[in-house]
């Protein structure tokens, strides 16, 4: 599963598909630690295949394992972490996660078809969902004020969990997608975020449009295009809002492409992109001061093993 829905068809993009930005290009500083001291590389474990990255109000990441549903959970501070010991094993695999305000941790379970709201204290399980038909991958998650949406990369659809006043899982619904939803003959739908007004969805649509960013009504499924002014996003992973700035991981380009977004997420211009010579196919993207945390996949790598080793980076934001 690992393999064939991370090289996809991604490897043959061309780096053209992202237009009219090279001038606002902006590069991550050769120094690897900040004035205050904090890493802007460290190491995670040998063989541990991270997809996910969630990080919360306190200065630590988690991130999470492709290779057994495991959860790594870093200091931002040190670089130093240790494995908090969620896993099901390989076929229970952990891909996009988010954490909530108070210790919930909700991820997103690939081709497991698990949506899986457990403890980020001690990886508990709280609650296992599961979600789709055969051939369903849960790939990224978004977490709103009454809900946590989840993509489906094989089907049309996303799931909404509904959440408690704390965060705690309730029922599980699919939303079938339409409206100008493009679905391909595989992969398609990727990471996930809100529009800056919070009244919609944005979904990352590796296909339509050469690589796009869609608006979805979360009443309704209706998917409209995000006018970008011409740029794509072939290679859109994981997306991050930040005010009107929307980040989003582009993996074979080993960069993070940079939009400024109206309120209601209906169009965008592109404003920079972020590049890092230590990039390794980035996939996700999470936030805590003025700096951008991201998992290096290596998704370049044909047959990793416990041996491959995998680091994160941080980058300034724009």
């Amino acid at each position: 599963m690992h393999r064939s829905f991370a090289r996809r068809s991604f490897m043959a993009a061309s780096a053209a598909g992202f237009l009219g930005i090279a001038a606002g290009t902006a590069r991550a500083a050769d120094s690897r630690t900040t004035a205050a001291g904090w890493p802007t590389r460290f190491p995670l474990p040998n063989g541990f295949q991270p997809e996910g990255i969630a990080i919360g109000t306190a200065p630590y990441a988690y991130f999470g394992s492709l290779a057994g549903g495991d959860l790594y959970r870093a200091s931002l501070a040190t670089g130093r972490g240790a494995v908090v010991p969620t896993g099901l094993g390989a076929a229970h695999p952990t891909a996009g996660l988010k954490i909530n305000d108070y210790g919930r941790l909700y991820l997103a379970g690939g081709t497991s078809r698990e949506i899986r709201v457990a403890s980020a204290r001690d990886g508990r399980i709280e609650k296992t969902y599961v979600v789709g038909s055969d051939g369903t991958m849960v790939n990224d998650v978004v977490l709103t004020p009454g809900a946590a949406w989840f993509t489906d990369s094989y089907k049309p659809q996303l799931y909404g969990l509904a959440l408690g006043r704390h965060g705690e899982p309730g029922r599980v619904w699919t939303l079938p997608l339409k409206g100008d939803w493009e679905q391909g003959p595989d992969f398609t739908a990727n990471g996930i975020a809100r529009t800056p007004d919070g009244r919609a969805l944005i979904v990352v649509n590796t296909i339509a449009g050469g690589g796009s960013l869609m608006r979805v009504d979360p009443r309704t499924g209706v998917a409209r295009a995000v006018d970008l002014g011409g740029a794509t996003v072939p290679n859109g992973d994981g997306i991050l809002l930040l005010g009107r700035l929307m980040y989003v991981a582009q993996q074979w380009q080993n960069a993070i492409d940079v939009f400024r977004l109206d309120a209601a997420g209906t169009r965008g211009v592109a404003v920079a992109r972020i590049t890092d010579p230590l990039f390794r196919i980035p996939t996700t993207i999470a936030a805590y001061g003025r700096r951008l945390y991201l998992p290096n996949a290596r998704f370049d790598v044909e047959v990793p093993t416990p041996d491959t080793d995998y680091d994160a980076i941080a980058v300034d934001q724009v």
